[in-house]
């Protein structure tokens, strides 16, 4: 496996319900880096639709043979690169919806797919109103490495985490639409990306992993503010890159050496 991998984490502002649009704006984004050799691309939750249940029911995808998945196989292809395709609203073939992400290797194939285990139902949250949990954790492997695949809100269930290091994850991303109601004043707003930044050092150092997050910015919905700061965290929690609060891009180097040798002098996925 490769000693490096060069991530770009992409930190996004979707127009609600525009898939078409979303995909091409992130689409020449992946254009745009390319030259760079990348290894893997890690897109927000909700990016091709915004936070808006109108727009995850007309939204729902079917059939990985067209729409979002297709769109951004192709660029895998295109580009030789992995991709976690943030998260898209699955309609599976019983009718259930699914907050799932797709994980792409460098020939535009799926090799893994995680729906979302913990829903945002709390203080006004209601996405289990419409989505069904998942109850599996994921891992996918990559040719640089072992991915662990989190969305969101799952950030706050560290046994996940353990979960995913036990399965040999040496990264974890997490797309995700971290947001505050929009008529928050800035004490609040401060606050709760610090408690945002304090779960992405956490999760990094307490498993001994990079922890990759990619969170949508700004108002992605009329009532909810998303607070960006998407981040890079290394193994012993030093947040090698932030995107702030506006559209970003993270390109970051990381060290898959440094990880592999953490885990063989400390092996704390064996410790409970």
């Amino acid at each position: 496996m490769s000693l490096q991998a060069k991530i770009l984490s992409v930190q996004f502002c979707p127009k609600i319900g525009d898939k078409m649009y979303n995909c091409n704006r992130i689409g020449q984004m992946i254009c745009d880096n390319a030259s760079e050799g990348l290894d893997l691309i890690v897109l927000p939750e909700f990016f091709t639709t915004g936070i808006d249940e109108r727009s995850f029911l007309s939204n729902a995808e079917t059939d990985n043979s067209s729409g979002v998945i297709a769109y951004f196989s192709q660029l895998a292809r295109q580009f030789s690169t992995n991709i976690i395709c943030g998260t898209i609203i699955e309609k599976a073939h019983d009718g259930r919806l699914y907050n799932s992400s797709y994980a792409l290797d460098r020939k535009g194939a799926i090799v893994a797919k995680y729906r979302k285990i913990h829903l945002y139902d709390y203080l006004g949250g209601n996405e289990g109103n419409i989505i069904t949990a998942g109850n599996t954790p994921v891992v996918a492997n990559f040719d640089f490495g072992c991915v662990g695949l989190s969305i969101c809100f799952d950030i706050r269930y560290p046994l996940l985490y353990k979960t995913l290091i036990k399965m040999g994850a040496q990264i974890i991303v997490s797309p995700s639409a971290w947001c505050i109601p929009s008529k928050s004043n800035e004490e609040d707003i401060a606050d709760f990306i610090n408690c945002w930044r304090a779960l992405n050092i956490a999760r990094a150092s307490e498993n001994l992993v990079y922890f990759v997050s990619s969170n949508l910015v700004g108002t992605s919905n009329p009532f909810l503010y998303s607070i960006g700061n998407s981040m890079v965290v290394n193994p012993i929690g030093k947040v090698l890159a932030n995107a702030q609060n506006t559209e970003n891009l993270i390109l970051q180097t990381l060290d898959m050496s440094f990880v592999r040798k953490l885990k063989k002098e400390y092996p704390i996925y064996n410790i409970d």
